[in-house]
């Protein structure tokens, strides 16, 4: 089986259909809570900071168990870098352990599957939607204290995941080669023979998925059937144009992969390696997808746990997604608090008139179309 990347992993958010993807509201559940200070807290039982008492006893109780094990945190992913250093030096008396930072979903669950019981299971997941559905029964529910902010249709409605960052489909390319596309169909021309890449194989990685689902729905489909994605990258194919070379910040610096269908996010990160890239979001309907935090139910530090999720979303972090080119799952309600980094946020790429997300039985029937159909389509 193909091994893909945790830059090709599976970024869709849950259950969307327009622009409200970034600007909706919601309402949470409450929880019981212990006296504030309890010593006797079963940490991976808790499910709010209630039921430490306070944060200041989630924060004690993460303290003393002293380490934070993390998997699949690429530190040039969306700003990464910047946030696992804030947390080491906000928390020095908790070491974090950073361990297989490029591997994909499926390979987090494994690892800790593999670790169950060990010290070196990894304490929190960043995931994609599909494998999160998969695997329900391997997080732990938790709420965290901004959870009033998240959008419903990004969470899990007990907390066993969570959306926390996302963007739009988009095309990177470099300028000093190539005039900015301003449609679909324009990939499509001699002008971009040899050179239009999508990050991996739709049919399990998931910026691939993406890729056909915007080809789709920019080719006047609905997510309901993926046909008209899947018959643009076989014309793109057929003219010579697809590129098959895994996207990565290597093949971007070399030249080797010079167009590129990737998150809008990822793509502007490139600006970095050639001073050259740009990146377009196109007109007209576009597709956007989130990452998912959750909790291993077996986290070998369940207190580290939940403080590193108080910690993603709080609004110091949210706005370092943004510093990363990401669109944090509560941006629309930090906008109203005046939280949110207008600067950063105003230098986001502009959003399409319509953003679309596939819910679960599109993704599952796209999936299993992209299983039949994929591989003729583009050999």
């Amino acid at each position: 089986m193909a091994r893909f990347t945790r830059r090709a992993r599976i970024g869709a958010g849950i259950a969307l259909a327009t622009t409200a993807v970034l600007a909706l509201t919601s309402c949470a559940g409450a929880t019981d809570a212990p006296a504030a200070g309890d010593s006797d807290v079963d940490a991976s039982a808790a499910t709010a900071v209630a039921d430490f008492g306070t944060f200041a006893d989630l924060e004690a109780a993460a303290k003393a168990e002293g380490s934070l094990n993390v998997i699949a945190l690429p530190r040039d992913w969306a700003n990464y870098g910047e946030i696992l250093d804030l947390f080491a030096e906000k928390y020095p008396e908790i070491t974090i352990n950073e361990a297989s930072p490029d591997v994909s979903s499926a390979e987090e669950i494994q690892a800790a599957k593999t670790n169950e019981g060990l010290d070196t299971a990894p304490d929190v997941f960043d995931i994609g939607l599909t494998v999160a559905l998969q695997n329900t029964d391997v997080f732990a529910p938790y709420k965290v204290q901004t959870w009033d902010d998240i959008p419903d249709e990004l969470k899990e409605p007990t907390g066993l995941f969570v959306g926390d960052y996302g963007g739009y489909m988009s095309i990177g390319y470099d300028s000093s080669k190539f005039e900015a596309p301003a449609e679909l169909s324009d990939l499509l021309s001699a002008d971009y023979k040899g050179a239009v890449a999508i990050n991996g194989d739709p049919t399990q990685a998931g910026a691939a998925f993406a890729a056909v689902g915007l080809a789709t729905v920019q080719s006047d489909g609905t997510l309901d059937d993926f046909q008209p994605g899947i018959d643009f990258f076989s014309e793109l194919q057929k003219a010579g144009n697809l590129l098959k070379v895994d996207v990565t910040t290597a093949t971007i610096a070399s030249g080797e992969t010079p167009v590129v269908f990737d998150w809008d996010y990822l793509n502007a990160s490139h600006t970095a390696d050639n001073k050259d890239w740009k990146v377009v979001v196109f007109d007209g309907t576009g597709y956007a997808g989130y990452y998912n935090q959750a909790i291993n139910a077996d986290a070998p530090h369940p207190a580290a746990a939940r403080l590193w999720q108080e910690f993603l979303y709080s609004d110091e972090v949210q706005n370092l997604w943004l510093k990363g080119g990401a669109r944090p799952v509560r941006m629309e309600a930090m906008t109203d608090a005046g939280t949110i980094d207008a600067d950063l946020a105003a230098a986001l790429p502009e959003a399409p008139e319509e953003t679309v997300v596939p819910t679960e039985e599109q993704s599952t029937n796209a999936g299993a179309l992209l299983g039949e159909k994929w591989a003729a389509a583009v050999q």
